[in-house]
């Protein structure tokens, strides 16, 4: 779980030098970096998106391993947070950072039961 989080870590910090590097460009009014064309401009406008969306992705997960890094300190890792029952083996060796069962996972997909 430790190596999945420096290399998240490391993603997010490529994501954010990369995203002001291209920053620094635009605000030096760089004119070989400006896109001639409308479907140009569309098309960094989606890229930019994307690389946000991705790098909200890598914190939320970060987010989690380190919640999963606290349960483990204490003592509270591999129990349900919704049902107070033991988290299966395999969906730990599949997901280390689950928080839930399978079955209560399931529900909280579903909106059968909501987040506590």
């Amino acid at each position: 779980m430790l190596q999945k989080r420096r290399e998240i870590l490391r993603n997010v910090n490529e994501f954010e030098d990369e995203a002001l590097k291209k920053s620094r460009l635009d605000a030096c009014g760089d004119l070989s970096s400006m896109p001639i064309h409308m479907a140009d401009i569309g098309t960094d406008n989606y890229e930019q998106e994307f690389a946000l969306g991705l790098m909200d992705s890598e914190r939320r997960l970060l987010r989690e391993i380190d919640s999963a890094l606290v349960r483990i300190e204490n003592k509270t890792y591999g129990i349900c947070e919704g049902t107070g029952k033991p988290i299966a083996k395999a969906r730990l060796e599949a997901q280390p950072w689950a928080r839930h069962c399978v079955d209560y996972a399931r529900m909280l997909e579903q909106g059968l039961v909501r987040e506590q």
